[in-house]
């Protein structure tokens, strides 16, 4: 399909502007992004949202905890990881994001600020994710959460650390999520296929930029085969949580997304993949802007209510 009109006003803008990731300071990339968050937010609905803390491998880290209105504790819970290349992106610039799938899940969303690089690189995010699983259980009853009824995702960087999570949960033998929810997610570092060649540049998400991200975050490309980056490379796919894996049409990591579902269907790992047409990478967040980026939430969250109501 061509590409969405309201995606291509969005990359016109970008254009006539500075780029969201264009630029090479982190700093000023970080700023850029959040400021683009005024121009997709949105009012999903009435949502109950409270900060707090839960303790991480380096000290507390913040979330924030979103409860659908009149919802009796303890609650089905999504724990999300927010994208953004390890680099940029906050509990505020996902925020309205998190909000449309409590509402429309009917569960509680636990967003998680883990820590950014390059100021923290590899592992630092991965294992501030993977420590939030356990203090999501432990603390399950004073956050309204059923323990029983866990879902992890994210999106883009946010969907490599919850697979990543699930592995490193399995591999430990700890209790996995019933279900992950993969937004776009980075799979593979060291990918080459069709879309990151086709996608390079012109889509907003430019190939030059995200692997910029990538060494900010994970350093030089010879450790970027570490599961922990880099789920697909992973030696087994066997007995993770059933899995949503959404891409974009025009998005440099459609193709590793599509490869990630089909290692998990080869793992016998019940997977639903859905690629949405004329769509670029962080649509999903646009949907201020992008009405489909709504209608890929809308489906997010039918998801999530099969896997956490029955």
């Amino acid at each position: 399909m061509p590409l969405d009109p309201q995606c291509a006003a969005i990359i016109a803008a970008a254009q006539a502007g500075s780029a969201p990731f264009g630029g090479t300071d982190p700093l000023t990339i970080r700023a850029g992004y959040e400021a683009g968050t005024a121009g997709f937010a949105y009012d999903p609905g009435p949502v109950a949202a409270r900060d707090s803390t839960l303790p991480g491998p380096s000290g507390d880290l913040a979330v924030r905890v979103y409860s659908p209105p009149q919802a009796e504790a303890p609650l089905p819970a999504l724990i999300f990881f927010h994208g953004g290349g390890w680099v940029v992106g906050s509990l505020d610039s996902h925020d309205h994001l998190c909000r449309h799938l409590c509402v429309k899940a009917g569960v509680a969303v636990l967003a998680v600020d883990y820590r950014l690089a390059p100021e923290h690189p590899f592992p630092a995010a991965f294992e501030d994710c993977l420590a939030v699983m356990e203090a999501v259980r432990e603390a399950a009853t004073e956050l309204g959460i059923d323990r029983r009824r866990l879902a992890v995702g994210g999106d883009s960087a946010g969907g490599q650390l919850a697979a990543s999570v699930c592995l490193a949960l399995r591999d430990a033998g700890l209790p996995l999520p019933a279900f992950q929810l993969l937004i776009y997610p980075v799979c593979d570092l060291l990918a080459a296929n069709d879309s990151i060649k086709d996608n390079a540049t012109g889509y907003l998400l430019t190939v030059p930029a995200y692997h910029r991200m990538c060494e900010w975050y994970a350093g030089p490309q010879g450790s970027w085969a570490d599961w922990r980056l880099s789920p697909q490379r992973a030696m087994d796919h066997r007995g993770l949580p059933p899995a949503l894996i959404q891409t974009a049409e025009f998005d440099p990591l459609r193709d590793e997304g599509k490869a990630y579902a089909e290692t998990l269907e080869a793992a016998g790992v019940n997977v639903e993949y859905r690629c949405h047409p004329g769509m670029i990478h962080g649509f999903a967040r646009m949907g201020g802007k992008v009405a489909a980026g709504r209608l890929a939430l809308d489906e997010a969250a039918a998801a999530l209510r099969r896997a956490l109501h029955t």
